[in-house]
């Protein structure tokens, strides 16, 4: 046990600012929300509806950045600064073309909307407010991969600042173009992916411009920055980023395809959808934020080949969520209905969003186990096994059980969002049953090495 409080407070060193700077950003989609509700219901509709579509996108992004915390974390395990830089160099060129072809892709997919067969209301608003977002991913992607390596390098505090500055930028800017205030345009919803678009940008500039003039990151900044790419870098980044895209992909596309199907319900239905989806991905950014700083430090200690270390970080680092998420998951059980009015006064959508954050408390603790489990096997490198779980857990059962209560038993959201709860549950026991398979096998391997 001193063990595992000993390491549980240089993870939560590493963890407080990637924890907050997660829950930053998504501060920024809750104030979208909040702002947008405050408009119509018919327009935090369309809003969870465009972000639906841009969320399933956006996860082939969070792969790189995940693959550049993780290959950075074994450089600088080893004290390698100039390879380090190289990881730097060559994911930076990965990050804007994977932002401008992401942009495309939805840009080029907004005409096309009206396939996933929503409320005709919705699809006349979304593409407005779709286009903004895509625009917003050509900064955002270099941006957060910047903000990956800084944190894999121990450099998270400035970054973080940089981040909150942002969501503060944004928030000021939704006051202005989503109601017109101080002589702006009242642009509604188009207003907040302005807002979005003009706060990301801001950010990419600002977290460059730290990068380049920060003395404590010199010594692993690239000596070149224009040059061939480095294909074994390039390789590197995807042997970690795809399969860890792949994992993100199956758990955001199951969100997505629920809320497609919660569509059928109505827009109230959809709207609610959306405001427990926002509550349930904010709470999620501590376990999350946690999660992150446990595959930096178990990426750190193989890289310097202390990976018997691993065992208390993972198991510390569970104890952490354990009490965060049951925290949360309590005070949802008490205040859901508060948290509902918080952002509607619509008496049917605040009943609905009432049920809906009560099954959310209860998968709460689940979703933090999961998310600490995988990104602890992350850590190790460990992508393709964790992926065919949670394909299981998501897709197999989740997504089935969750259309056969809403459908057939006509629970209708709630039963979508009950299947889901269930998924989480089944992941979360599969993937640290995993766990604890490789945490054994790398002790066997460090005691021999001991013995040798």
């Amino acid at each position: 046990m001193p063990s595992v409080l000993r390491q549980n407070k240089k993870t939560l060193a590493l963890a407080l600012p990637i924890m907050v700077g997660h829950v930053s950003q998504m501060l920024l989609g809750l104030a979208d929300t909040v702002m947008i509700g405050r408009v119509g219901t018919t327009e935090l509709a369309s809003a969870a509806f465009a972000n639906v579509i841009f969320n399933t996108f956006f996860v082939a992004a969070i792969g790189l950045f995940i693959a550049v915390s993780v290959n950075t974390a074994y450089e600088h395990g080893a004290k390698r600064d100039q390879e380090a830089a190289e990881i730097l160099r060559n994911s930076l060129s990965v990050a804007v073309f994977i932002g401008i072809s992401l942009a495309l892709i939805l840009c080029a997919l907004n005409p096309l909307l009206y396939i996933f067969k929503q409320p005709e209301s919705v699809t006349i608003l979304a593409p407005k407010y779709l286009f903004w977002l895509a625009l917003s991913l050509i900064p955002a992607v270099p941006a957060l991969t910047v903000k990956s390596f800084c944190e894999a390098k121990d450099e998270p505090w400035v970054v973080f600042w940089i981040m909150l500055a942002g969501v503060a930028l944004n928030v000021a800017l939704n006051y202005l173009l989503i109601f017109g205030n101080l002589g702006f345009p009242r642009l509604e919803l188009v207003g907040a992916g302005v807002a979005t678009f003009i706060s990301r940008m801001t950010v990419l500039f600002v977290i460059l411009y730290y990068l380049t003039t920060s003395k404590r990151l010199a010594s692993c900044l690239p000596k070149k920055w224009i040059g061939w790419l480095d294909e074994e870098k390039i390789v590197s980044l995807f042997k970690v980023g795809s399969p860890t895209t792949g994992q993100l992909t199956i758990a955001f596309g199951s969100f997505s395809i629920t809320a497609l199907l919660v569509g059928q319900f109505g827009n109230t239905a959809l709207a609610a959808h959306q405001i427990a989806l926002t509550c349930t991905a904010l709470i999620f950014m501590f376990p999350l934020g946690i999660g992150v700083a446990v595959s930096i430090r178990v990426g750190h200690c193989i890289g310097c080949k202390e990976a018997e270390t691993c065992h208390p970080i993972t198991w510390g680092a569970h104890i952490i969520s354990f009490i965060i998420t049951g925290v949360f998951a309590i005070s949802l059980i008490l205040f859901s209905p508060a948290v509902a009015r918080g952002f509607s006064t619509d008496t049917n959508l605040v009943e609905l969003s009432t049920s809906l954050l009560k099954i959310v408390a209860l998968f709460l603790i689940f979703d933090g186990a999961q998310a600490i489990s995988m990104s602890a096997l992350r850590g190790m490198r460990d992508v393709i096994i964790p992926t065919i779980l949670i394909f299981f857990s998501f897709l197999v059962f989740a997504i089935p059980f969750g259309a056969l209560l809403a459908f057939k038993l006509e629970y209708g959201a709630r039963g979508l969002w009950i299947g889901l709860a269930a998924g989480l549950a089944l992941g979360a026991f599969l993937l640290t049953a995993r766990l604890k398979q490789k945490l054994k096998i790398l002790r066997g391997l460090a005691k021999g090495l001991k013995q040798n």
